[in-house]
């Protein structure tokens, strides 16, 4: 049983679990075979001290398949086969751990799931936590730290479950298991047991409370231990990082162990400053106490909801009280993905006040537009203060604030018809579209290209590394870029002291400024580096490139062998040739058509072999800014009424098909289906279409734009059914980003 006095019970009843009790092993596998196999389970050792989010952090994080800290263990349901294999072998107490497997105390930090780091969801665990206390078992040993897991069946889990159940907590020598539905058991000695959710039998005086949400901490010991700043730690204190920090073995880690040698990646979460421990006797309990009481935890989880790298504008100017609403709103059970779309339609609110071309209508759409970032800032933090993430929240994520943008752009434009004098700009929009997404695709195209790269080092990297160590110029240089903070802080102060014109022209030159920037620093990384691209990164470029038929078609008539710098060359001669082309020819000639043609040949011999050269992540982003910046001269320079809005949702359409591409490469899962990119067209085949329909429908007064608008009907439509099946059905894992990149 839990160790007198302890309020183990109570913390684990506050995560959403009820407690349970066990006697002995043979209870803990009746009672685990007993658990439904989509039920996650947990164990606790019942003589951890530490903070609740601690443990919340341990036991309740939905995008794991396992996850441990001193003492505390969990694992979904798709673990469980190997979490029942690892029960049987603790069971024998002249087993060894098999090489490979690494004990929690002291152990090295695990690396997270591929592809699990997300953004926010509606669902949080579902599962329970079992509170095993265990002594060391006589006879078992548990070898050196081997390799982190990060790959294999377990790789990526899209587990979204909350817990809330019973729980189960053991003494010192034994174990309990939780199962998924929040259920802890506790054991005795020398017994270990499994609870099933639907238990409610308590260990404590309290019944089940839900806990309200969840949140990360960066900067955790290598065991998941870590004292409080200015704590001094006695021998054996738990939770301390000071020298001579020790702490009793648990049987618990001994399971972890054995889950890391299975093949299952064991989650570690970061600490910081909060204690996670298994005290030895009174003394190193009442030490660890003192710790605890030394920090607040919510503090500790408030601080940790804010993405730990962001632009100055959102850390400075929103940041310190949007964590603040993010608590209010898991305090009224508000979910990140109702606060995501609360964001979008405040936003697009803002873009029908911008349209209304009116001042107090442009003044009330920048208030609005800045009241949705704070929304939109509001939504993530909540997701990692709650710890609720899921498939459908990070889909949302990952395209509402694309739509919000680009939706205000057309708000604008329309403003800027209905204002005094009829001021056409929908040209300025698109072309700001044009260059946001093209900006967008150099970020993801360099990144998927280099983030495994072995030996990935240069001179500029290096040069990049000792500036940061420059606090002013990290702030500068995050400016420089234009994330999302600062662009739309400058898109609201223009659009209401300004006209849609001034905003727009302010808008091209910053992002044109910063494309620059951050496309010629990637250059020369890349031309300084000595990096094997790996076979994933080679694949998700070519997915990237999004190539249709024509250009499969060319690629298997020119196979050719992979040149160092060929890719981009053909990439940057036929996007030349097409945009050059179809500025010279104009509206109606045949040049556009036959420049097409050429960039659709250039483009098969640019993917005809693997893209590993070093500047072959440039070939993405330059078939979007040729396939973009066509249909942009053609809708600009045919003056037919209605053609650049409809130039402008065609590409709004594409450019979501691509977005969609980013985000499921990103999570693991590949890109969209490859008969969806066939039937689409592909970048070349689009390009060729539409400077086709320039010339045979140039001397009909809307035929151009009827055709740009049904060909953005049917892709938009085609697209969208085949997206929202996917991250609603499909149970990807979710991904949000938490590099600090811009938006």
């Amino acid at each position: 049983m839990p160790v007198a006095g302890s309020s183990l019970g109570d913390d684990l009843r506050s995560l959403g679990f009820d407690v349970r009790t066990a006697a002995d092993a043979a209870g803990v596998t009746e009672e685990f075979a007993a658990v439904p196999a989509h039920e996650r389970v947990a164990l606790v050792d019942p003589r951890f001290v530490g903070h609740v989010h601690a443990l919340r952090l341990a036991l309740t994080d939905p995008r794991f398949p396992a996850a441990a800290t001193r003492g505390a263990l969990t694992v979904q349901p798709e673990a469980r086969t190997a979490l029942t294999r690892a029960l049987a072998a603790a069971a024998h107490p002249g087993e060894t751990a098999p090489a490979g497997a690494a004990g929690a105390a002291g152990g090295p930090e695990r690396a997270a799931v591929p592809g699990a780091d997300t953004r926010d969801g509606d669902a949080g665990p579902s599962g329970g936590a079992v509170a095993s206390g265990a002594g060391h078992r006589p006879g078992a040993t548990v070898r050196a730290p081997g390799a982190v897991h990060a790959s294999g069946e377990y790789a990526g889990s899209p587990s979204r479950t909350r817990p809330s159940g019973a729980a189960t907590a053991l003494d010192p020598s034994g174990a309990a298991a939780l199962d998924s539905s929040g259920t802890a058991a506790a054991l005795d000695p020398s017994g270990a047991t499994a609870l099933d959710p639907s238990r409610a039998t308590a260990l404590g005086p309290s019944g089940t409370a839900a806990a309200d949400g969840f949140a990360p901490a960066p900067g955790a010991h290598p065991s998941g231990a870590a004292a409080a700043p200015g704590a001094t730690a006695a021998p054996g204190a738990p939770g301390a990082t000071a020298p001579g920090a020790t702490g009793t073995h648990s049987w618990v880690d001994d399971i972890a162990a054995r889950l890391d040698a299975e093949g299952v990646p064991v989650h570690r979460p970061e600490l910081g400053v909060l204690v996670a421990a298994v005290p030895a006797d009174a003394r190193e309990r009442a030490t660890a106490a003192d710790a605890v009481a030394a920090v607040d935890d919510e503090r500790v989880r408030l601080r940790a909801a804010v993405k730990s790298r962001d632009g100055f504008f959102t850390t400075f100017c929103i940041s310190p009280y949007s964590r603040y609403i993010a608590r209010w709103c898991a305090r009224r059970g508000l979910t990140p993905n109702q606060v995501t779309t609360a964001s979008l339609l405040t936003a697009l609110i803002a873009a029908a006040c911008a349209a209304t071309g009116t001042r107090p209508g442009f003044v009330s759409a920048g208030v609005l537009l800045i009241a949705s970032f704070v929304l939109d800032c509001t939504d993530g933090q909540l997701a990692r203060y709650s710890l609720q993430y899921s498939t459908l929240g990070a889909w949302l994520d990952a395209t509402f604030d694309r739509a919000k943008e680009y939706a205000y752009y057309a708000g604008l434009a329309l403003g800027a018809a209905r204002a005094g004098g009829g001021d056409d700009v929908w040209a300025l929009a698109l072309g700001a579209m044009v260059l946001q997404t093209c900006r967008h695709v150099v970020d993801f195209a360099f990144n998927e290209a280099n983030h495994d790269a072995t030996g990935n080092t240069s001179p500029t990297a290096a040069l990049s590394g000792r500036l940061d160590s420059v606090g002013w110029t990290v702030w500068a240089r995050r400016m420089i870029v234009l994330p999302i903070g600062e662009r739309w802080a400058m898109i609201a102060v223009l659009t209401a002291f300004t006209t849609p014109r001034i905003t727009f022209y302010a808008l091209l030159v910053g992002c044109a400024l910063a494309a620059c920037y951050t496309t010629a620093g990637r250059v020369l990384r890349s031309l300084t580096r000595r990096a094997e691209r790996s076979d994933r990164a080679v694949r998700a470029l070519a997915e990237l490139t999004d190539s249709g038929p024509l250009a499969e078609a060319v690629a298997k008539a020119a196979a050719r062998g992979a040149g160092s710098y060929l890719a981009p060359l053909s990439a940057v001669l036929g996007a030349a040739a097409v945009l050059a082309g179809t500025a010279a020819g104009g509206f109606g000639s045949w040049l556009p058509v036959g420049c097409a043609v050429l960039y659709a040949v250039l483009a098969g011999v640019a993917v005809a072999a693997p893209l590993k050269g070093p500047l072959d992540w440039l070939v993405p982003p330059l078939f979007r800014a040729a396939e973009y910046g066509t249909i942009l001269i053609l809708a600009a320079r045919s003056e037919v009424n209605g053609a650049l809005p409809a130039a402008f949702g065609l590409v709004a359409a594409v450019a979501y098909h691509h977005y969609d591409t980013v985000y499921r490469i990103r999570g693991g899962t590949g890109a969209p289906p490859h008969r969806l990119v066939r039937a689409i067209g592909g970048h070349e085949g689009r390009t060729v279409l539409v400077t086709a329909a320039a010339a045979l429908l140039h001397d009909q007064n809307q035929g151009f734009t009827i055709a740009l608008t049904a060909l953005a009907a049917a892709l938009a439509l085609a697209v969208l059914i085949e997206s929202i099946r996917f991250w609603v059905s499909s149970g990807a894992p979710a991904v949000h980003d938490e590099t600090g990149e811009p938006a």
